[in-house]
């Protein structure tokens, strides 16, 4: 979500970049215009001052040739000659304006046209003054009935009227040009601007959103965080109360433990100082383990006997009304049960045979007989063997 969002937002940011680089074009492109235009403007109205000028000058430079006529003063002469200088002055200015320019080539070729016209008035001019210094009133009578000056400035004057009305025209038709690109930039500009501030407008939004939703995840992680932080101490406690139970349970196994090893160590010493002789016999009849008395009675040592039957040193008669080949103890094992005070022979290490009693206790471990303890006493009026008499 966050890698979307950030996509979005980098995506609007383009497209405002985008809006802003062509609002931007489009204004310079439109500074441009206008400047070359306005630059136009100002040629075209120079183009009209000196085209009025040389009217101007014209018509002075013609009141000054008249007066010349009538007066013959060399004064007015001069002043003929500066007005026409001036105004031919003028015309080569005109022809500079006019001169470069893709669109200026047909009001140039204009230009040379009325330059055709003011040079014919000038030679014109120059022929009535000529006239007037050779031979007077008359001569410029007769020249001017050749050739009348007042159709050839009234031509001047038109061509010059109707230059400057297709001037005026073009400048009008600028003028509504300049003002249908400035609209054009005016609403380029509002427009580019409206569309980002929407788009800004879109991009708080997300942003406002993004922050919220990240408010609400920080808040979440912050709630998660703490419910882990309770399991983690529930879970710590929990730990410590099962270590504390697991030591107690240690300590109490190794009491457990302390207590059977010293419970057997207290059955050894019981088992030890009984004066009968007791074998301790597992299920099938194998001896694991003796007390003193048996090493006293009948000298067998306990690496002779353990792990040995107990048959090798006491022999068993068989049970009354039993088969006859049916150990008694083996019996008894299987039916759990005890036996008390039977007769059997013990035979010492020597070889000796003795006649004792002997009992059986079975031994239970889950209502199992795991085993069993044989004690074996001497008969009344046997006499017991001693070691040094075995040996």
């Amino acid at each position: 979500m966050k890698d979307n969002i950030e996509r979005r937002v980098f995506g609007f940011f383009i497209v405002m970049l985008a809006i802003l680089v062509y609002v931007a074009a489009t204004a310079v492109r439109n500074i441009q215009r206008s400047i070359k235009s306005e630059a136009w403007v100002n040629k075209t109205h120079d183009v009209m001052i000196h085209a009025s000028e040389i009217v101007s000058y014209l018509h002075a430079g013609d009141a000054a040739l008249r007066t010349f006529m009538i007066t013959g003063d060399n004064r007015d002469q001069a002043s003929y000659r500066n007005a026409y200088s001036t105004m031919l002055e003028r015309q080569d200015e005109l022809k500079a304006l006019t001169r470069s320019g893709e669109e200026d080539r047909e009001l140039h070729q204009k230009v040379l046209d009325l330059d055709n016209l003011i040079s014919n008035r000038v030679e014109i001019a120059r022929s009535v003054a000529r006239a007037r210094e050779q031979e007077g009133l008359e001569g410029v009578r007769k020249l001017y009935v050749s050739s009348p000056d007042v159709e050839s400035i009234g031509k001047i004057e038109r061509y010059v009227a109707a230059l400057n009305g297709e001037e005026r025209g073009l400048l009008s038709q600028r003028d509504v040009d300049e003002y249908t690109q400035a609209l054009t930039t005016k609403w380029t500009v509002y427009s580019g601007v409206a569309v980002n501030f929407v788009l800004l407008a879109f991009v708080f939004g997300l942003m406002r959103d993004d922050l919220h939703a990240r408010r609400l995840a920080a808040k979440a992680l912050e709630d998660a965080n703490a419910q882990l932080e309770t399991k983690v101490q529930e879970r710590t406690a929990e730990l410590v109360k099962a270590n504390h139970a697991l030591k107690q349970e240690n300590l109490e196994r190794r009491w457990s433990y302390q207590a059977l090893d010293h419970q057997g160590r207290y059955n050894q010493l019981i088992i030890n100082s009984i004066a009968e002789m007791v074998f301790v016999i597992s299920r099938a009849l194998n001896v694991s383990r003796i007390n003193p008395a048996v090493v006293h009675q009948t000298d067998w040592q306990a690496q002779d006997l353990i792990a040995q039957s107990i048959q090798r040193v006491l022999q068993l008669p068989p049970e009354a009304g039993g088969a006859s080949e049916q150990n008694p103890l083996s019996q008894a094992m299987r039916d759990g049960r005890e036996i008390q005070d039977r007769p059997a022979i013990l035979t010492t290490r020597s070889g000796r045979t003795i006649p004792v009693r002997f009992s059986l206790v079975p031994l239970h471990d889950q209502d199992k007989v795991v085993g069993g303890v044989v004690t074996v006493r001497f008969q009344e009026g046997v006499q017991r063997p001693s070691p040094q008499s075995s040996a």
